[in-house]
């Protein structure tokens, strides 16, 4: 995953201006410097794949089933979405590649109190998303070493599904690229073996009907969505890490595309290969797809412990990426003085402070969520994380059509203007799209979190004209 390791991006760094500077003028913060401890492409590449997918994976079969094939097409549709916002932040990432990616575009195009959401609002999405996956870690586990309901047990386990990546992030980024590269490659071998493994054993009889509803594909499609837009979270992975990719300018675009897509192949082909080996009745009821899959090609019952191993390695995979995103928003936001000074502080290339943090209030949230039984409470959490996840994808969208509009001569190219603009359009539409498909009660919750950080801003703000 990475050729060489990674350093802190900021010693020697220049001052940072606290309004944008005018049109053409070089972006405000500081700027990545040469630096051989970075990630390659391989790497960047291999944290967006890992941060997309996560444990996820395993239980969308069955979840889009009731729609019917139609959902499919819904796939379809999001992956042209979610790969023009990867465009998008590519386009962006060239012009500041900075560590912050979505906080660093909001702040160059609208100014510091919009940095300062995107970065809230991302700061919030990771370390609550943590602590769901951790929980969720904790549900595959039992399948191998019964925990037997053991609360002490059950905690313990979730606590070291979170401080293990945590501890990796801490010794550097060299351990965060190896640790991301193996677990990428490690959970990609059993979805492989059976999406390919699924087209020898697929038979059309079982895929169902189009419309499984009945009430007119659109609408199914529509709803299908809804549960599948929050696939693609985590494409902004490179760009928020851009300060510590090897060439950003190039390497974060092609990072996003790479990682996207082939996150989106092997969700259709592994989606398709369930659908075709695994009867309609049987999956619409079914709490381990893709372990009925490998049960119907293979015979035999073993399928659970697989798919139990490929969910934890997939899982710790995306907790080892999310741990670095958790704390790389605050860390540009803390440099530009919108966050506290201690954000800021690097070790070895990772904000370690900001680890630190996130994944105490993960690891909060978790004990929280076993030794009081509010499951309910812990899920309206997680989904207001599907609310405020959006939030920097669209401050960042909006910038681009933003720098698009105003004509920067440094900003944008006029050659492809047209295809820029398009692009940008339909980048923010997916973006909205996702906001929509998070439901009214994630939007309301979203928005008294993302607003409770005002009054971080109005701290902060203070402090600095003082």
């Amino acid at each position: 995953m990475q050729t060489s390791p990674a350093a802190p991006p900021q010693a020697a760094r220049p001052s940072v201006p606290e309004t944008p500077g005018p049109v053409g003028s070089a972006p405000p913060g500081p700027t990545p410097e040469k630096n051989s401890r970075r990630f390659g492409l391989t790497t960047a590449t291999a944290l967006v794949m890992g941060n997309i997918i996560g444990g996820g994976i395993f239980m969308i079969p069955a979840a889009v089933a009731p729609f019917g094939t139609v959902s499919l097409l819904a796939f379809a549709v999001l992956t042209v979405g979610a790969i023009a916002l990867a465009l998008v932040f590519g386009q962006l990432a060239r012009r500041s590649p900075r560590t912050g990616g979505p906080y660093v575009y909001a702040r160059e195009a609208f100014g510091d109190f919009a940095g300062f959401l995107s970065a809230w609002s991302y700061w919030i999405t990771t370390w609550v998303s943590n602590a769901a996956l951790a929980v969720a870690a904790v549900g595959y586990l039992d399948v191998l070493l019964p925990l037997h309901h053991s609360i002490p047990l059950e905690i313990t386990a979730a606590l070291a599904f979170q401080w293990l990546p945590a501890l990796a992030n801490l010794a550097g980024t060299r351990y965060v690229g190896a640790v991301q590269l193996v677990s990428t490659v490690l959970k990609f071998i059993p979805l492989v073996l059976v999406s390919i493994g699924g087209l020898f054993f697929f038979d059309p009889k079982n895929l169902g009907p189009f419309d499984a509803t009945g009430h007119g594909w659109a609408g199914g499609m529509s709803a299908a969505a809804a549960i599948l837009l929050f696939s693609y979270l985590g494409v902004e992975s490179a760009a928020m890490s851009a300060g510590q990719v090897r060439d950003p300018e190039r390497n974060v675009g092609r990072a996003s595309v790479l990682g996207t897509t082939g996150a989106a192949v092997v969700y259709l082909l592994g989606t398709v290969a369930v659908f075709g080996t695994v009867a309609h009745e049987q999956l619409v009821h079914s709490s381990a797809p893709f372990s009925d899959a490998v049960d119907a090609m293979f015979g035999g019952t073993w399928g659970g412990t697989v798919i139990a191993i490929a969910a934890l390695v997939s899982m710790a995979g995306a907790l080892n990426g999310w741990t670095l995103l958790s704390a790389q928003a605050p860390y540009a936001a803390a440099k530009d003085g919108l966050f506290p000074a201690a954000f800021g502080k690097e070790r070895r290339g990772v904000p370690t402070f900001g680890v630190v943090v996130g994944v105490s209030l993960a690891s909060a949230l978790t004990v929280i969520n076993f030794a009081s039984g509010a499951k309910g409470a812990f899920e309206i959490l997680v989904l207001v994380t599907t609310f405020t996840a959006t939030v920097p994808y669209l401050l960042s969208t909006a910038a681009q059509l933003y720098w698009l509009v105003r004509g920067a001569g440094e900003r944008v190219d006029r050659g492809r203007l047209v295809r820029d603009a398009v692009l940008g359009l339909g980048a923010f539409g997916f973006s909205l799209w996702l906001v929509a498909g998070a439901g009214y009660a994630a939007v309301y919750q979203g928005v008294l979190f993302l607003f409770a950080g005002v009054l971080v801003y109005v701290w902060m703000a203070a402090r600095r004209r003082d």
